[in-house]
């Protein structure tokens, strides 16, 4: 006997995990401590806690650093939070191949490996990644350096790389690919994850 609620869902935007639950839904409940037997044996509802959770707590740390904290910690952690379970949503289906092939790849997969795709050009990091329409259109936002001397040629290089990592390495048809420069960096900033987390101590 399978402990799945009716269909509640009044968000367009909200997903359903593969268990029938709505991620909204596990989210609320563990945020109000409500726990059953489905949420504790369901491994897609574990994940699901477990990812927001790992998030959330590395947001809330900036509450025990006071240098790190804006005027108001609070209001920038909710708008933090806003943003991390958006990240976190699995999003639709985006279909792979030809259209006579069965192939899927869940919508914020292809989006990780998009910003990943971004940040393959030297001194890009990349921020949001939103997929959308037949073809896929692409919205990605990034960070490039300060020193970057064409920002247009710069933003030519993220599509081509983004482009060719959609078709080669996922097999996704792209159709439009926008990329929103949100911000100009210092060289420190613009370094790559995997640098600055080496030189770490």
């Amino acid at each position: 006997m399978t402990n799945l609620p009716p269909e509640t869902r009044t968000d367009p935007d909200d997903e359903t995990l593969p268990c029938g639950r709505l991620l909204s839904q596990v989210w609320a409940d563990w945020e109000g401590g409500v726990h059953d037997d489905h949420t504790t044996q369901c491994a897609h509802c574990r994940l699901a806690v477990a990812d927001l959770e790992r998030l959330e707590s590395q947001v809330r740390a900036l509450d025990s650093d006071p240098a790190q904290q804006p005027v108001d910690a609070a209001s920038f952690i909710d708008r933090v939070m806003d943003v991390v379970r958006l990240e976190l949503r699995p999003g639709r289906p985006l279909p792979l191949g030809e259209t006579d092939e069965d192939l899927r790849i869940m919508e914020n997969v292809a989006a990780r490996a998009l910003r990943r795709a971004a940040e393959e050009v030297p001194g890009v990091r990349a921020g949001s990644c939103r997929l959308g329409g037949t073809p896929v259109d692409v919205d990605l936002s990034v960070h490039v350096p300060l020193t970057t001397p064409d920002v247009q040629a710069l933003a030519q290089q993220i599509r081509d790389r983004v482009d060719v990592t959609a078709h080669e390495r996922l097999g996704l048809h792209l159709g439009e690919i926008n990329v929103r420069i949100t911000d100009l960096v210092s060289e420190d900033e613009a370094a790559p994850r995997s640098a600055q987390e080496g030189s770490a101590p």
